[in-house]
């Protein structure tokens, strides 16, 4: 009987090793994390990079499909009611705040990491290699750096454009009723986009986020570490259509003041 028991015992404490070794696995092989990486590796080292990267991509990913939802309200035909409400709630509230500050954070860590990365491989590859292997990979994912560049100089326009007003300089507000007044963003918007070169500028800046993302999305998933077949082609696919449908309705949103398709 005893002997049963530390048999019994012997596999328990197998099946706990093989259990600890294929989560030690998973995490270290398909994350490709060392079992030793500190957190200031996390933020120096090439697969901490890639990580951060990774999931600062995502979280941005999120705040395009939040920030598409809200300014497609500018296509509800109402003045800009509806619109002008959903920013003054992303703007007044203590939770959309919050989340601005990590969006904020999020932006500068996934530029810097980005640089850091293309220039640490650049580094690498000073020599060069005989063989061109370039070859087997799309132009846009070796432009990651030029793509991000331009979103780079998009942001700091577009900041300036909208939230400088709206949270400093200040602009015209709308009154909505019952002593409920918002900033007018929808007029600001509608007065910025009567320039074409400015329109012609975001419509650039989205076809580079097409882009951006078309290889982004589907790398920040390989990163951490789901990029077995059974998820590869529903990712893919998800991928390419985010970066389709996105970039397409950001891109109509200036077209469609400029044009004056909206009222």
């Amino acid at each position: 009987m005893v002997g049963l028991n530390k048999f019994r015992d012997n596999k328990k404490n197998q099946a706990l090793i093989y259990t600890k070794l294929a989560i030690r696995s998973y995490f270290c092989n398909d994350f490709k994390i060392h079992p030793t990486m500190t957190f200031k590796q996390m933020f120096t080292s090439s697969v901490g990079k890639k990580l951060v990267m990774a999931f600062t991509g995502i979280f941005l990913v999120l705040f395009l499909v939040v920030h598409a939802g809200l300014n497609a309200c500018i296509w509800a035909m109402d003045g800009g009611v509806m619109f002008n409400k959903a920013a003054n709630f992303m703007g007044s509230f203590v939770v959309p705040r919050i989340l601005e500050i990590g969006l904020f954070l999020g932006i500068f860590l996934h530029i810097i990491q980005g640089y850091m990365l293309t220039l640490e491989n650049r580094s690498k590859r000073k020599i060069g290699y005989e063989v061109n292997y370039s070859k087997g990979s799309k132009w846009y994912s070796r432009s990651m750096a030029i793509l991000g560049t331009i979103l780079l100089m998009f942001f700091i326009i577009h900041w300036k454009h909208f939230w400088i007003p709206s949270r400093i300089t200040g602009v015209a507000e709308m009154d909505l009723g019952n002593g409920f007044v918002v900033h007018n963003l929808y007029a600001v918007m509608q007065d910025t986009f009567q320039n074409q070169w400015v329109v012609l500028f975001y419509v650039i800046s989205c076809i580079a986020l097409a882009y951006h993302l078309a290889h982004g999305f589907q790398s920040a998933f390989k990163t951490i570490g789901v990029h077995n077949k059974r998820y590869h082609a529903m990712i893919s696919t998800l991928g390419y259509g985010f970066a389709i449908i996105i970039p397409l309705a950001f891109a109509m949103m200036p077209i469609s003041f400029y044009l004056h398709w909206v009222n």
